[in-house]
């Protein structure tokens, strides 16, 4: 089953609820409150949406009050998000009959997995997607390459958390790697071959890393 293979263990939590707009709220901060517990802040942002998503789908398609249960995952650097509910049949962005809510819905679990889908369960059906997970950095390079890039963007445009610390930080990147362009250009060094010293230090770093 594609996206659902066993290869290495996994680290599993099962959160049963009931399919509501109040426990929604609350599914949503204990899956937070887990991934903290994993040590996976970066993911929460994401994971919350896909939850919400998720088991709200559940109350507009099977039925408010109905008996659901969310199953995360950590694995394989990836954390996958699962809602098991006892309706039927597997919904799909075109499924007939599913309406135009129902397929923003599933267009925006296409947007934020990297994998995502359906399969039949004993009870019913289950929706999955998966997120890439960031670790955390370990290398010297990598941590004083964030500590700059923080510094850098907190003059500009102040602090970010969850994904969009992401995003900033690589907006910030490709901010700062443009004005260290114009500094050398200003100083009458080539940007090109700046750029082109740059790739090939960082390329002999890596081969010799291998």
């Amino acid at each position: 089953m594609p996206g659902y293979e066993v290869t290495e263990p996994r680290i599993r939590c099962v959160l049963p609820f009931e399919a509501k707009p109040a426990e929604v709220r609350l599914l949503r901060r204990a899956a937070t409150t887990q991934l903290d517990e994993w040590g996976m802040h970066e993911a929460a942002e994401e994971a919350e949406l896909l939850v919400t998503e998720l088991a709200t789908n559940v109350i507009k398609h099977v039925g408010e009050g109905v008996t659901a249960t969310l199953v995360l995952e950590q694995w394989q650097g990836r954390l996958r998000v699962e809602v098991h509910d006892t309706g039927g049949p597997l919904p799909t962005p075109r499924t007939p009959g599913c309406d135009e809510e129902c397929g923003r819905g599933l267009h925006l679990l296409k947007g934020l997995a990297v994998d995502w889908g359906t399969l039949l369960t004993a009870a019913g059906k289950a929706v999955w997607c998966e997120i890439a997970v960031t670790p955390e950095p370990t290398c010297g390079r990598i941590e004083r390459a964030v500590a700059a890039l923080e510094h850098y963007q907190g003059a500009q445009t102040g602090p970010f958390q969850g994904r969009l610390e992401k995003l900033a930080l690589e907006d910030t990147a490709v901010t700062l790697i443009a004005d260290l362009l114009h500094w050398t250009a200003a100083r009458g060094t080539d940007p090109d071959d700046i750029l082109d010293r740059a790739q090939m230090h960082y390329e002999a770093e890596v081969e010799a890393a291998a």
